[in-house]
């Protein structure tokens, strides 16, 4: 070691040589040192660090220094295999198994209704608005701090989608109207503090999930309304289902980043192919007097509308700063999540068919 190094002036703690020159330090300071620097260093046993730790430098010294310390292992765990062979791959982002169980569930729920009895199939769309409004008004009361009147909303959407089976278009534009009196009268039971946002919110809560729903009992007043209703549902599942499998596999051009991350301009695509050849194949062999060309436009109009509604409520859960709008569904979330395609979707099956077919 340079004496340099330990900082002390040369007269101090050294010795000098007959020739005049410093000869090192003197002393049992100085004899300790030079022991010290003979002797050996004891090997401490390595009990805790890896390879790789260890041949990371000298100055790293592995092992407990007495033999009752637990050294901690903070090496981190390695992944699980099915995850390791999984690491190149995109996930799914939802519980796979569970979403085809309850979707499976559902479409035997469904057609066992609609092609059985069709008022059996009206009870279900009624549940599916009156459960839709409680999540689209408890999520607003939750996030927003908007009363949204539950009460006057189901019985006028339930009212809704009867009348709009029973007395056509007309009936539902009245159900509609005697709902918006409903929701305005109900709310001025209670402090007029966010009266104007309260009842706005409960009128965009009656036009967007019951309104939107009676086109579909128009749909099925038809005397073929059955399979109306059976197209309307096909066209936008696999709307959906193109543009989720395409869009999973090949999505890499963002469709609406602000709004859905997940979308992508080749899902679109894939709904649109998916949707026009399975329009092409209902309007030819289900619907009478259907031609397959019509299915075409039909898919086309489907896949578009689906995609709207999709971004529409993604807009919405945005501005809640929410994922789903409910959790009754394992692997879908609420039933306002499946519906956020089939509603916007329903007016537009509705008027092509009857400008196609008639009513």
């Amino acid at each position: 070691m340079n004496d340099a190094s330990w900082g002390a002036p040369p007269h101090m703690g050294h010795r000098w040589s007959p020739d005049g020159g410093p000869a090192g330090p003197a002393g049992p300071l100085h004899e300790a040192g030079a022991a010290a620097q003979t002797r050996p260093m004891p090997i401490v046993p390595d009990a805790g660090g890896d390879q790789d730790d260890r041949e990371q430098g000298a100055a790293h010294v592995g092992g407990p220094l007495f033999r009752d310390e637990q050294e901690p292992d903070i090496r981190p765990e390695e992944p699980a295999a099915p995850q390791a062979a999984q690491a190149g791959k995109k996930s799914a982002g939802r519980d796979l198994r569970a979403a085809i169980g309850v979707g499976i569930g559902l479409g035997a729920v469904i057609l066992a209704s609609l092609f059985v009895y069709k008022p059996v199939f009206l009870g279900v769309i009624v549940l599916a608005v009156v459960v839709g409004l409680w999540e689209l008004t408890s999520r607003l009361a939750e996030r927003k701090g908007i009363r949204a009147p539950l009460v006057p909303l189901a019985i006028g959407g339930a009212a809704m989608v009867v009348a709009g089976y029973v007395n056509g278009a007309e009936g539902a534009w009245v159900a509609m109207a005697f709902t918006a009196l409903a929701v305005l009268v109900w709310r001025m039971t209670e402090p007029p503090d966010d009266y104007l946002k309260d009842v706005t919110a409960g009128l965009f809560a009656a036009f967007y999930v019951p309104f939107l729903a009676t086109f579909v009992a128009l749909m099925l007043a038809a005397g073929d309304g059955a399979w109306r209703v059976l197209t309307f549902l096909i066209l936008t599942v696999v709307s959906d289902t193109g543009a989720y499998a395409v869009g999973w596999r090949f999505g890499k051009h963002k469709l609406a980043p602000r709004i859905s991350p997940g979308k992508t301009r080749e899902g679109l695509l894939g709904a649109v192919a998916f949707a026009m050849v399975a329009g092409a194949l209902c309007m030819q062999f289900l619907i009478d007097d259907g031609v397959w060309w019509q299915g075409l436009l039909l898919g086309l109009a489907v896949a578009v509308s689906a995609t709207l509604g999709d971004l529409g409520e993604s807009m919405i859960k945005r501005d809640l700063g929410i994922k789903d709008m409910g959790a009754l569904l394992p692997g879908h979330g609420g039933i306002m999540d499946r519906l956020d395609s089939l509603l916007p979707t329903a007016p537009v099956v509705w008027l092509l068919m009857v400008v196609f077919v008639g009513s």
